[in-house]
């Protein structure tokens, strides 16, 4: 299996050297040359799996340079009971009386859903640069909009011959978030805020990584650049599995018997990532009838869905979703290369009119097969508001702001299309407590009331809920910030180089 820039497939790399690299030198994103496909028998097989089980054998079809026992030990060290709670590291619950179950991807070490892939990555990554760096450091930038930071630092700390860099939108996610990112510990991370939002970080960050001086002094230096965001195919291949684990799920439940009962999956969005595995999913042979991409007010993927035009340039609103206030989806650009057949030209065309005027348009072709396969709404504040109280009214289940997204997009398909009788899978990705004060005021306005800190909200939310507090959240009452840096998004190069010491 080789993998190909989006911009230019003359570009063919092995999945270590795409790992390694995390972006090719063109701006291009690698995909994989092509993808397997699974029957329905080999699904049902799939269901008698375990989670890892199940991770080994479809990592084995995409990284076929890894050999079997470096898989597995990946795997292993990746998705344990100690890191994830129990033997399996994905919950799936089912709402009552209804044909939704919610995909719960948040039990791991940082309570978000990116710890699903950055407990993994560190290990591909680790592997990869054995063969393929000569020795050099890898450098891992990451923009984040809240919570692939923390699961990157999480992962990658005290990583052998690996520095992690994180930079965050200084207002742009929550309080809980930051102080999980500062108060970080390992040798061998940096965390710094930056005064913009999302999409200026992570535009500056992929400038760095295609600057050629500064990536010649990097290597004049021993280390190479290399990313943790979902750019990276070891990033985003291990979303993969998690979709079919759930939908394997539902042959154990007898809820799903024969191939013609297919899925709707719903997928509160941002950078396009975790809905695009999902779509990669179906190309495999999941059978699924709707991608339901659900954005918060941030609705560029709604509009573009809705109507083949991909427009930035439009107000930037934060929101008590931080992760979805995104108005750049770095990862639309794999869907549009599948989806033009693998038409580099054309996609590099369309990257570059984003880049230069802020939009661009796809063909009628692209549009209708987008609207076939996708369905697009976004929530308002009010609307995600709304939602938390109502799902916690009607089946007791406390979702988190970004849930709650997904949640309301649904109830919005549902209404339009009356399709009540599709099996359904609901992405949950965070924890409630990360969003404590937004999820405890949906509940109850004046709950809050007389509570002096983000800690006093979270006990008062676990007593009003008769929920548990999550480990990862409860274990940073006390904790004092390590990391209070913050820079000009300008000033991002400077301050990775001078981090390296490095002269720029």
């Amino acid at each position: 299996m080789y993998y190909l820039s989006t911009r230019n497939n003359n570009i063919k790399v092995s999945s270590m050297q795409a790992i390694a690299q995390g972006i090719s030198k063109d701006s291009g994103l690698f995909v994989p040359e092509h993808f397997p496909r699974y029957s329905f028998d080999t699904l049902k097989d799939f269901s008698k799996l375990n989670y890892t089980d199940l991770a080994v054998k479809i990592f084995g079809d995409f990284l076929s340079d890894f050999s079997s026992d470096s898989l597995q030990d990946c795997v292993n060290k990746a998705y344990t009971a100690d890191k994830f709670g129990t033997d399996e590291p994905v919950r799936c619950i089912d709402l009552v009386n209804t044909n939704a179950s919610i995909l719960e991807l948040w039990h791991g070490p940082t309570a978000a859903f990116k710890d699903m892939a950055l407990q993994i990555l560190p290990h591909f990554l680790s592997n990869s640069l054995k063969k393929v760096s000569n020795g050099k450091t890898a450098v891992i930038l990451t923009a984040t909009s809240g919570d692939t930071g923390k699961a990157a630092l999480e992962g990658f700390k005290n990583a052998e011959n690996i520095k992690i860099m994180v930079f965050y939108p200084e207002d742009g996610v929550s309080n809980m978030q930051k102080l999980q990112m500062q108060t970080q510990d390992g040798d061998n991370v940096y965390v710094c805020a930056v005064k913009g939002n999302f999409d200026d970080v992570q535009t500056g960050i992929k400038k760095i990584f295609t600057d050629s001086d500064c990536n010649q002094k990097l290597s004049q230096n021993n280390m190479m650049f290399s990313s943790a965001n979902s750019i990276n195919w070891g990033r985003l291949l291990p979303q993969v599995i998690y979709y079919f684990y759930s939908y394997c799920d539902l042959i154990r439940k007898g809820k799903i018997t024969k191939e013609s009962e297919k899925v709707n999956i719903v997928v509160p969005t941002g950078n396009f990532g975790n809905i695009l595995s999902a779509y990669y999913a179906g190309k495999m042979g999941l059978p699924i009838n709707k991608l339901i991409c659900a954005s918060n007010s941030n609705n560029v993927l709604t509009d573009f869905i809705n109507t083949g035009i991909y427009n930035k340039n439009r107000k930037f609103y934060m929101t008590m979703s931080p992760s979805m206030d995104i108005l750049v989806s770095s990862n639309l650009e794999r869907l549009i290369y599948d989806l033009t057949d693998g038409d580099d030209k054309k996609v590099a065309r369309w990257m570059t009119e984003l880049s230069e005027s802020g939009q661009y348009e796809v063909d009628k072709e692209i549009k209708d097969k987008l609207q076939n396969l996708f369905f697009a709404d976004f929530s308002t504040e009010e609307d995600t508001k709304n939602t938390i109280k109502t799902i916690f009214d009607k089946y007791n289940y406390l979702s988190d702001t970004h849930t709650a997204v997904a949640l309301d997009v649904y109830d919005k398909y549902l209404s339009k299309t009356g399709d009540y009788d599709t099996n359904t899978i609901i992405a949950s990705t965070a924890s409630p407590y990360k969003f404590s004060k937004d999820v405890i005021l949906a509940l109850n306005e004046t709950a809050a009331d007389g509570c002096l800190d983000d800690f006093d909200i979270i006990d008062k939310l676990s007593k009003i809920t008769n929920t548990q507090i999550v480990k990862p959240i409860a274990s940073l009452k006390g904790k004092k910030p390590v990391f209070k840096d913050s820079c000009q998004k300008e000033a991002l190069k400077t301050v990775v180089l001078n981090n390296l010491n490095i002269k720029e």
